[in-house]
């Protein structure tokens, strides 16, 4: 019985053991700063805080107009970035200049992808598969030590049968492994599900303390989301668009579910690395940290709304889809990375 006591303990300080290890590795990195406000965008909201940015900042200046009900025009194509590049490419191959359908493709673009990837390479983010693969193993740890607490039991009546003396019962003796374990799994779950490391919230903080007067209308949707942008007409335009959870479906397919402008919901899409379970790609940007799609993984995806927290869809107020290269793989709904956002 000694044996099985050490065998439990050994078990839960290798499962405790290996969380922590792979909690620390996948939210490693160089770090940095924060180098422009697209990657402050995307830290905050994603995929489509970054988008949003662009948008807001083309119209901001006449670049483009967008009239009712969310119709974009460009009045000049002329581009200051990769991002605003993108948002002009992609409108002029579009059919029709549908301000939801223009962001959804943009948030795919390779522009806004690489975004994401540079900052998951620094270890500002974390890649969305990374965090549902630990995540994955948290659980699995959880319940391994949840389900061997009634077998302990069960081995605690067994021996009292056949050995009615025993001074100290078997699962009090394995009791403090068990709640280690299962405490550890929580925790490190916890860590995982943050989109975000310790050192992206550090340099996006930094890079709001030292651009936070600027007054122009992309720092302000980047650094606050829709709910900083001055102008209430594309506000309202910009969130309406980031509630599309993606363009019209043909007859005979499954309709959609809604896409709501909330903090870290999960986006939908068609390989959205960045997306997949995070709330940026989907609902609308009002600010805080979101998801992020990643370059290539978005590519066949569709991002839709926006939000902090997750991606791909509106800047929002919190975390895909998941929205650059990784993890985005059938989210959409922050960030990261093309799937929701929070207004």
């Amino acid at each position: 019985m000694n044996t099985l006591v050490v065998v439990f303990y050994v078990a839960a300080a290798v499962g405790i053991a290996l969380l922590v290890t792979r909690v620390v590795r996948s939210r490693g990195g160089p770090g940095g700063p924060v180098h422009d406000r697209y990657e402050a965008a995307f830290l905050n909201g994603g995929p489509a805080r970054v988008v949003d940015t662009a948008v807001a900042a083309l119209q901001s200046d006449g670049r483009i107009a967008i009239g009712g009900p969310g119709i974009v025009a460009v009045v000049r194509s002329v581009a200051h970035d990769p991002v605003e590049r993108a948002v002009l490419q992609e409108h002029a191959a579009a059919p029709h200049g549908a301000l939801h359908h223009l962001r959804l493709a943009v948030m795919r673009h390779p522009a806004v992808q690489e975004i994401g990837d540079g900052l998951a390479a620094r270890g500002l983010i974390v890649e969305p598969s990374r965090r549902r693969t630990t995540a994955a193993w948290c659980l699995g740890v959880g319940l391994t030590a949840f389900f061997l607490f009634p077998v302990s039991v069960g081995i605690t009546m067994v021996h009292l049968s056949t050995a009615p003396e025993m001074s100290v019962p078997f699962v009090v003796k394995v009791l403090p492994a068990l709640l280690a374990a299962g405490a550890a799994a929580i925790a490190c779950g916890a860590v995982a599900g943050r989109r975000i490391t310790s050192a992206g919230q550090q340099a996006v903080s930094a890079y709001g303390r030292a651009h936070g007067h600027l007054a122009d209308t992309g720092h302000l949707v980047a650094l606050y989301g829709l709910r900083g942008l001055p102008d209430p007409v594309l506000r309202e335009q910009l969130l309406a668009a980031a509630r599309v959870y993606a363009p019209p479906r043909g007859r005979g397919r499954r309709p959609a579910a809604p896409r709501h402008h909330s903090t870290d919901h999960a986006a939908a899409g068609a390989a959205l690395v960045w997306c997949a379970g995070n709330t940026f790609c989907g609902g609308g940007s009002s600010g805080g940290n979101s998801g992020s799609c990643s370059s290539g993984s978005c590519s066949s995806g569709s991002c839709s709304g926006g939000g902090s927290g997750s991606g791909c869809g509106g800047g929002g107020a919190s975390s895909c889809s998941s929205s650059s290269g990784s993890s985005c793989s059938s989210s959409s709904s922050s960030g990261s990375s093309c799937s929701s956002s929070s207004s």
